[in-house]
């Protein structure tokens, strides 16, 4: 299991630098910082994926919750949103430390 979390961790990581270098590079480009939104990197790869989306949140029990939720996410920096989560878990995949504290001779 910690193998499956670690993997997946590192993968959204890798996906949240690539977005990160593609924003420094526009924000390069356009000489100011640029930040491209979830929204925006979601309609550029496949927009009608987010209509499917938005439409299956509103047949749920929750719809309206559902909706403020997805509109608040995607207004978050593309990199954010995959990089929280993928830091989270490769933290959670880790293996625990066995010994936390060292005496002096076993240095």
């Amino acid at each position: 299991m910690r193998l499956i979390l670690r993997i997946a961790g590192t993968w959204l990581i890798g996906l949240a630098l690539v977005l990160l270098v593609i924003d420094g590079t526009r924000s390069l480009g356009a000489n100011a910082v640029m930040f491209t939104s979830l929204a925006d990197a979601w309609t550029s790869l496949h927009e009608p994926s987010l209509g499917v989306v938005r439409a299956f949140l509103d047949s749920r029990f929750f719809a309206e919750l559902l909706e403020r939720t997805l509109d608040a996410l995607l207004t978050y920096p593309a990199f954010a949103v995959f990089g929280i989560p993928g830091i989270v878990l490769a933290l959670a995949g880790r293996t625990p430390r066995r010994e936390r504290f060292v005496r002096q001779d076993q240095i």
